[in-house]
């Protein structure tokens, strides 16, 4: 069949069933990690002989702009998702930008269905799968809510599918369950396209190179095997990386700026918007290192100058330069944008964040310190363009538009317990 073309870009139709994989969360590190300990041997083979990048994904580095931007191939400037919430002036209300109304753009999920693909996409959290099954004729369904995904290949929904009950919303095992589910999908249906979107619940909570991060990307690891044991192109990016988030006795590094704002101004001068926030807040805590700020036109570049000044930001920028450096929506952002450094965070009040659930020092991101990510494909790469550098949302431009021809993938060494 001739080229698909999706928002402004080609893509060549598939050959063989591509896999598409966003590991929520996944820093250069854990992979590094994983492979080192012996655990994850197709991780280990990608890192030494496959095709291996790194990536710049979209700021801020939240879920929802950059699994948007990846199933786009765009910017936030173009399809729209500039965080997982936002302040609609026009309403005058806060606003879940869950909800396929807020795409400005098609997804290339949708497209390739529409003329006729095999399409299949499993999330872990319900909030992504609403957006990226937008207008797609195919399979959308999230492990959150796998036990109403519908009748799939003749059974009564998911859970039967897979064989598995739906997982608790905090737990690796979310993830696991769309891994599940994604092998069983190129074992049942052999999508011509499948994407598979994890939660961060795990990265939230442990480091590189622990116990139970490398426990769980071995659990990745073994999927991914068996899926290219059946011929799946695969190709792996992450949304954001992750950094600890904390002062040097492990308590929270945070910046209160609306308390801030308010000590300044006076109390309704200033409204903070943090992207971050969504119904699961037990991780981070609604903390991440990204903010955007609403003021009076008076007020935007003294505050901006006092607001560059404190210890732990990293910029602070009008609405005009930040929208232009980093291809946001400027109708969906404040008068300012503020990033934090690489172990800060930005909070509204200290009242309105609730800490006592961190069971774990805390781990968040949201920041340019967390926007250098993988990118991966199992097979040889040939005649990329040359460019400054990748971005995430070129995922799959490298894997449907820069393959070498296939070769049977050679076996791989048996993993050490």
């Amino acid at each position: 069949m001739a080229d698909l073309r999706c928002n402004g870009r080609a893509y060549r139709w598939m050959k063989e069933p591509v896999v598409g994989v966003c590991i929520d969360g996944c820093a250069m590190e854990y992979l590094e990690h994983a492979a080192e300990s012996g655990r994850a041997p197709f991780f280990r083979r990608m890192l030494r002989e496959g095709s291996t990048y790194l990536a710049f994904a979209a700021v801020p580095t939240f879920t929802n702009p950059n699994n948007v931007s990846i199933v786009t191939g765009v910017a936030p400037a173009v399809h729209g998702i500039s965080g997982n919430y936002f302040y609609d002036r026009a309403s005058d209300t806060e606003v879940m930008m869950n909800e396929p109304c807020f795409l400005r753009a098609p997804t290339l999920l949708a497209e390739f269905a529409r003329e006729g693909a095999e399409v299949c996409v499993v999330t872990a959290k319900d909030k992504l799968a609403r957006l990226l099954g937008h207008e797609l004729r195919g399979v959308c369904f999230s492990a959150e809510k796998a036990d109403q995904a519908g009748n799939l290949n003749g059974m009564r929904d998911a859970c039967e599918l897979v064989g598995r009950a739906v997982p608790p919303v905090y737990s690796a095992e979310l993830s696991e369950f769309v891994f599940a589910a994604g092998l069983r999908l190129l074992e049942t249906r052999i999508p011509d396209l499948l994407y598979l979107s994890t939660s961060d619940y795990v990265q939230h909570k442990h480091a590189p190179g622990t116990d139970a991060a490398n426990a769980f990307y071995a659990m990745m690891d073994s999927y991914l095997t068996r899926m290219e044991e059946r011929g799946a192109v695969i190709a792996i990016t992450a949304d954001h990386g992750m950094n600890a988030k904390t002062r040097a006795d492990g308590t929270p590094d945070v910046i209160y700026l609306q308390d801030l704002l308010d000590n300044w101004l006076g109390p309704g001068r200033a409204r903070v918007i943090l992207p971050i926030t969504d119904p699961y807040v037990v991780h981070h805590g609604a903390l991440g290192s990204f903010a955007t700020v609403y003021l009076e036109p008076g007020d935007v570049e003294p505050m901006r100058e006092r607001i560059a000044q404190l210890e732990g930001i990293e910029l602070a920028w009008e609405r005009g330069p930040a929208c232009d450096r980093f291809e946001l929506p400027a109708d969906r952002m404040g008068d300012l944008v503020v990033i934090a450094g690489t172990h800060t965070v930005i909070g509204t009040s200290a009242a309105r964040h609730d800490l006592s659930q961190l069971d774990a020092p805390l781990r968040s991101h949201g920041g340019l310190s967390e926007q250098v990510v993988p990118l991966l494909v199992n097979r040889k790469v040939a005649n990329l363009p040359a460019r400054t550098a990748l971005r995430n949302f070129d995922l799959f431009d490298v894997a449907l538009n820069h393959l070498e021809p296939a070769r049977r993938p050679r076996p791989l060494e048996t993993a050490t317990p």
